[in-house]
C-alpha cells in the first residue's frame, strides 16, 4: 500500500459488523460458510496493523517485519478454557522492539465497547521484577516524574496492572515507594470509543499513544539492561 493511503487509512464499521455476528454465531460450520467475509475484514485490519507500524518506525525500531505478522489468531485455545468458542471476536495484535536493549512492547485490541492502546511488561521474569523493585526502592522519584507527567497523565491516566495485595519479598512495607513496589506487571492503557477508533484521526492518535510510552520505557530498559558497573 502506498505511503500516501496509510496516512488516510480508517477502520470500517463492517471491521466490527463482522466481530458482531461472529459473536452471535461463534461455531465452526458459520465461520466456513463466511470465510471470504472473514478474509475481507482480515485484509483490512493487515493495512491498518501495517499502517501502524509504519507510525511506529518513526520514533522506535522494531522488529516485527509486518502488519501481518504482528496480528494475533482470530481462533481461541479452548484446551485449558471452559469457554469452547472456537473463535475470537476481536481484532488484535503486538509489536516487539528489536535488540535485547529495548525493552517493553505494543499491543492493541479492538473491539465494540472495548477498544485500547496498550503497552508494556504483562509478565516479567522474576529476575526482571527483582531488578525493577530494587531500582524503585533505592530511587522512585525517577519513575514517579514520568508517572505524573503531563503526556503520561493525559494518556494513560495511570500505571495499571495487577499488584500484591501484601509487602513483596524483601521489601520494607514501610518503603515510601510500596505503593510502586507491589506492581507484578506494569502496564499502559489507553481507552477508546467505537467512535473514536472509526474516526480518520485514529491511526494517528493510536501513533501518539504509543509514542507516549517511550519516557517509561526508557526508563525499565536502562533498570533491566544496565549492569552493576552501570553498563
Amino acid at each position: 500500500m502506498a505511503n500516501s493511503n496509510l496516512q488516510q487509512l480508517r477502520l470500517q464499521s463492517s471491521n466490527f459488523d463482522f466481530l458482531g455476528l461472529l459473536k452471535k454465531n461463534n461455531d465452526r460450520e458459520w465461520f466456513n460458510a463466511n470465510k471470504d467475509a472473514f478474509q475481507k475484514e482480515h485484509e483490512q485490519i493487515e493495512d491498518f496493523a501495517d499502517a501502524l507500524l509504519q507510525e511506529l518506525n518513526t520514533h522506535d525500531v522494531i522488529e516485527t517485519p509486518s502488519g501481518k505478522k504482528s496480528l494475533y489468531r482470530i481462533y481461541r485455545d479452548t484446551r485449558f478454557s471452559k469457554d469452547k468458542t472456537p473463535y475470537k471476536t476481536h481484532w488484535s495484535g503486538s509489536f516487539r522492539r528489536a535488540s535485547k536493549q529495548r525493552r517493553g512492547g505494543y499491543h492493541f485490541h479492538l473491539e465494540t465497547g472495548n477498544n485500547y492502546i496498550a503497552g508494556g511488561f504483562f509478565g516479567p521474569s522474576t529476575a526482571d521484577l527483582k531488578l525493577i523493585r530494587e531500582d524503585i526502592s533505592f530511587d522512585s522519584k525517577p519513575l514517579r516524574t514520568i508517572l505524573n507527567s503531563e503526556s503520561f497523565v493525559s494518556a494513560f491516566g495511570t500505571l495499571k496492572g495487577e499488584q500484591l495485595k501484601t509487602t513483596p519479598k524483601g521489601f520494607d512495607a514501610n518503603d515510601e515507594a510500596i505503593d510502586l513496589l507491589r506492581y507484578k506487571q506494569f502496564l499502559l492503557i489507553r481507552k477508546f470509543s467505537d467512535a473514536e477508533v472509526l474516526d480518520e484521526s485514529f491511526l494517528e492518535k493510536a501513533g501518539e499513544t504509543f509514542k507516549n510510552m517511550r519516557p517509561f520505557f526508557d526508563y525499565m530498559s536502562e533498570v533491566l539492561t544496565t549492569d552493576i558497573n552501570g553498563l
